[in-house]
C-alpha cells in the first residue's frame, strides 16, 4: 500500500473506531484528489491518487462491515456512488449516471469501477463520513453530526474532518438521556 492509501486507511480505522459504526451502516466520503496531491480543490484530479486513497477506505470499511458511500464533486450535483445492496437495504432510489474523474470526480469513478454492483444516489443519510479536501459531505450525514478529531489530519495534502451522528435530543430539561448514545 502506498503512503497515501495507509494514511486514507489509517483515517477511516480511526473514525470507525471513535464513531462506533454498526454493521451494514454507512460511511460518506468526500476526496478532492486535486488537494490531496496539493492543488487546488477541482483543478488536478488524478485517477491515481483516487485509487490509493479509495483503497485504504474501502479495506478499512469492509473490516468493519460498514457499506461506503462515495461523494461525486459538483459537476454531479455531489450524487453518491455506493453499492446496489446498501441503496436497497435503505431504500434509496438509483439514478443514472457514471462518474468520471472530470464529471463526477476521480474518487467516485474509483469506487464505481471497484464496487461489485454500484449504484448513483443522489441523497443519503449516512451515519458517519470523512470530507478529504473540504468537499462538503454534511449534506449527506444524519442528524445530528458531531466533530470527531482524529490525529490523520491530513492525507497527502488534504485536510481532513470528521464527524459521526447521534440521535437527536427531545424533550428539554426534564428529559433523561441514554448515555450510550451520546
Amino acid at each position: 500500500m502506498t503512503i497515501i492509501g495507509e494514511e486514507a486507511y489509517r483515517a477511516a480505522k480511526e473514525l470507525l473506531d471513535c464513531a462506533q459504526l454498526e454493521e451494514g451502516q454507512i460511511l460518506v466520503v468526500g476526496c478532492s484528489t486535486s488537494e490531496v496531491g496539493g492543488a487546488g480543490i477541482g483543478t488536478f484530479s488524478s485517477p491515481e491518487l483516487a485509487e490509493a486513497v479509495f483503497g485504504g477506505i474501502y479495506q478499512a470499511t469492509q473490516e468493519a462491515g460498514v457499506y461506503l458511500a462515495a461523494q461525486c464533486c459538483e459537476h454531479l450535483n455531489r450524487a453518491l456512488v455506493l453499492e446496489q445492496e446498501a441503496a436497497r437495504r435503505y431504500g434509496y432510489e438509483a439514478v443514472n449516471v457514471v462518474p468520471q474523474p472530470k464529471a463526477g470526480g476521480s474518487f467516485a469513478t474509483s469506487a464505481y469501477k471497484a464496487f461489485e454492483h454500484p449504484v448513483a444516489v443522489e441523497h443519503i443519510r449516512a451515519h458517519a463520513g470523512i470530507d478529504i479536501g473540504d468537499t462538503l459531505i454534511g449534506m449527506h450525514l444524519k442528524d445530528v453530526a458531531v466533530p470527531v478529531r482524529i490525529r490523520t489530519a491530513q492525507i497527502g495534502d488534504a485536510h481532513v474532518v470528521c464527524a459521526r451522528t447521534r440521535p437527536r435530543f427531545i424533550g428539554g430539561s426534564r428529559a433523561v438521556y441514554d448515555q450510550g448514545l451520546l
